[in-house]
């Protein structure tokens, strides 16, 4: 038998759960009739968490229908109530009025008609036929689906925000899915993601709350991980209902903005530049040969312009910098084999470095420190 995986960080389950559970319904849907009792078999559950992650679990295939949802709880009018307070709310603060909207399983589009009350261009996608049908027939707009893995597009422009009720903890690789969802998304597009509330269950000793249904137990902590996970930035998450629902706002990670480190590359170099023209090919030297000094020197492209690097660390002496096949030496070859110029380059040392010149060798000596953003005179 494989062994089994976390169905979030992929890390090894196990082998001993946590908790195990006899004579459980197979699932929560599947209701059988006086025809099909004797096809009716309990089964039971063993509970595993993972020792990465922290993510409660259970370990066994998902029920038949995972891809659909079953929601008995939006005919409750104080349910629904709640829900128009909370989405009309959520469409004002994101200004998602008018904006595209994805409700993931959307069932047969109880709460689909209330974001599209709330004021947004709301739109569904739901696995089962039946429940598709039922959308269409109330003039719902939704779409046949389930988002399991990365890859799968949707034929729509991208969407500004996505909801999700209630429907997470069903899948057998919420990562995946939750990566097929953010390509749906626009750059930064919203997320609207509730799960049932671990943490309460825990706290109020819950045990009928397992279920084969239900594949994963969300705590606060595993569900900003799992979010995190599968590229989504968390906004807020709060308990609601009672605490029965953990619910969480996130953004779609956007690509760290590296523009500045570029142009300062390239006004470093400029600055290397324009100091080296003054001295003859081969008279300036390096002082440092830590790993800003070594990144410098081979982006700056001043290389050939230099004689040798120079290093406090005996283990560095003697040997070459990588990439541009300098020679690294003891600081006495500023007496032996004297350069007309020092680069300081040796970050938080910096400093230290340009007293020990300034006691021990020539004061003709040009030098430089290389600080954070500019070329300094010493």
């Amino acid at each position: 038998m494989p062994e089994a995986r976390c169905r979030v960080c992929r890390g090894r389950l196990p082998a001993t759960p946590i908790l195990a559970l006899h004579g459980m319904p197979a699932s929560a849907q599947d209701f059988p009739t006086r025809e099909t009792l004797g096809d009716d078999h309990a089964q039971n559950l063993d509970i595993h968490q993972c020792p990465g992650c922290g993510l409660v679990q259970l370990a066994c295939r998902p029920v038949p229908y995972y891809r659909e949802v079953i929601r008995a709880a939006a005919y409750s009018p104080e349910m629904g109530e709640f829900r128009r307070e909370q989405f009309r709310a959520w469409a004002e603060y994101y200004h998602l009025k008018k904006a595209p909207v994805l409700e993931i399983g959307c069932g047969r589009g109880e709460y689909l008609a209330l974001l599209r009350e709330a004021g947004m261009d709301a739109s569904g996608i739901e696995y089962s036929q039946i429940n598709l049908n039922a959308c269409r027939t109330s003039g719902l707009p939704a779409r046949r689906g389930f988002l399991s893995r990365p890859g799968q597009r949707l034929k729509t422009p991208p969407f500004a925000a996505f909801a999700c009720f209630n429907f997470m903890e069903h899948w057998p690789d919420p990562v995946g899915s939750l990566r097929a969802i953010g390509e749906q998304l626009r750059p930064a597009g919203i997320g609207f993601v509730e799960v049932p509330n671990f943490d309460m269950i825990l706290e109020k000793a819950l045990y009928s709350e397992f279920i084969a249904d239900h594949l994963s137990y969300f705590t606060a902590e595993t569900l900003a991980f799992t979010l995190q996970m599968a590229g989504f930035e968390i906004i807020e998450t709060r308990c609601i209902w009672k605490d029965y629902i953990l619910s969480a706002v996130v953004r779609k990670r956007q690509a760290v903005d590296v523009s500045t480190l570029a142009g300062q590359q390239q006004r470093m170099r400029q600055q290397l530049v324009d100091f080296l023209a003054s001295f003859p090919p081969g008279d300036v030297a390096v002082w440092g040969a830590g790993h800003q000094a070594l990144a410098t020197i081979a982006l700056t492209g001043i290389a050939p312009q230099l004689r040798y690097v120079v290093d406090s660390a005996p283990f560095k002496q003697g040997k070459y910098t990588p990439a541009t096949h300098l020679p690294i030496v003891s600081p006495g070859h500023l007496k032996t084999e004297p350069v007309q110029a020092v680069i300081i380059m040796a970050a938080a040392y910096s400093d230290e470095v340009a007293r020990q010149i300034r006691a021990n060798f020539s004061p003709a000596l040009n030098v430089r420190i290389l600080r954070d953003d500019h070329l300094e005179a010493l």
